[in-house]
């Protein structure tokens, strides 16, 4: 905590609670996070202390949050979800209550926040985090896409569920419940990208400003998710670089795996893209576990209802899906894994 401290006054250097390239920074920057995002592009966002704390504050300002309240962590430091909470932690005045690795009954505090992989789990196994989720007056969910089937059943379990929107380049959530918080705009691009702006928003990616110029414009940062605004409430459709052209045809992994959690709503699967001459990009499936349909009552349902271009041209049979510290997953080690299988 004092190093956070030191590094949000300018007291001392840039920090990074991950690996990065990157030997100086410009000296408006506070912290440094790695990310690869979905796309496995390597960028070192730079943050300054004014962003993080802009951020923090708008947070606590949409959750009625008040000095002396408390936060838990559950969630990793090489991540800005979990740098986000020892920064709102420090606004309140309070300490975090490190819970990540927590065995049994969990204290009580007044905010967390988690990633749908944790809810799940609350929800289905882990009765003591469930408990502690109940009791916090709000919990926040993000890092990876929310189904509206798991948020109702953590609704009607009794937990305030917060939906958050976000990324590194945002310093973490930025727009809750569909509402952008205090400060952030968010509009759609002509090519339907959401587009973010306000003080929260990184200052560079310092390994690559070149890039970092490609998606910052007149204060306006453009993501590569696809979203529309709906009764003055964003909506996140997917990410653009989600979407594979397959035989000529625009094809959508997560609405693949939509369609296969829809009807086989016990079956562990991923849709990962492989190259192939024929098809330009040709999607397969992988399948973790042992308990899933056949192969040909699977390519049945997603020929109904997607169509003939989003059948899958093979299949990857795993004991478990790989994914990233935050619970997405993991296409880029899916793609590995089927190249060494062929």
């Amino acid at each position: 905590m004092a190093h956070i401290v030191s590094a949000l006054a300018s007291d001392g250097p840039a920090l990074s609670l991950g690996s990065v390239s990157a030997a100086e920074v410009p000296k408006s920057i506070a912290l440094v996070i790695p990310t690869s995002g979905s796309t496995g592009v390597s960028k070192e966002v730079g943050l300054s202390a004014s962003a993080l704390i802009a951020s923090a504050r708008a947070s606590h300002k949409y959750l009625g949050a008040e000095p002396g309240h408390t936060w838990s962590l559950l969630l990793p430091l090489t991540h800005i979800a979990g740098i986000n909470i020892l920064i709102r932690s420090l606004e309140l005045g309070t300490t975090p209550l490190d819970l990540s690795h927590h065995v049994g009954k969990y204290p009580k505090v007044d905010f967390t926040s988690v990633v749908p992989t944790q809810l799940f789990r609350a929800l289905h196994s882990e009765q003591d985090l469930l408990e502690h989720l109940q009791s916090a007056q709000a919990v926040l969910v993000g890092g990876a896409a929310l189904t509206p089937e798991l948020r109702a059943l953590g609704i009607s379990a009794g937990i305030n569920i917060i939906e958050t929107y976000g990324m590194t380049e945002t310093s973490g959530g930025c727009v809750y419940n569909g509402t952008p918080l205090e400060g952030t705009s968010v509009e759609i691009s002509t090519h339907g990208l959401i587009k973010i702006a306000g003080p929260t928003l990184a200052s560079t990616y310092v390994n690559n400003p070149k890039l970092w110029s490609e998606v910052f414009h007149d204060g306006w940062f453009t993501t590569s998710d696809i979203g529309l605004i709906e009764n003055g409430l964003l909506q996140v459709a997917g990410r653009v670089d989600d979407i594979i052209i397959s035989g000529g045809e625009n094809i959508s992994l997560s609405a693949v795996e939509k369609e296969l959690e829809r009807a086989f709503p016990d079956l562990i699967a991923a849709a990962f893209p492989v190259e192939n001459s024929q098809w330009g990009d040709s999607i397969f499936l992988a399948l973790a576990g042992d308990n899933h349909p056949s192969e040909d009552e699977i390519k049945e349902v997603l020929v109904a209802s997607l169509g003939h271009g989003a059948t899958p041209k093979g299949f990857l049979y795993l004991d478990e899906l790989p994914k990233s510290s935050l619970g997405k997953i993991d296409r880029g080690t899916l793609i590995e894994l089927h190249r060494r299988s062929s």
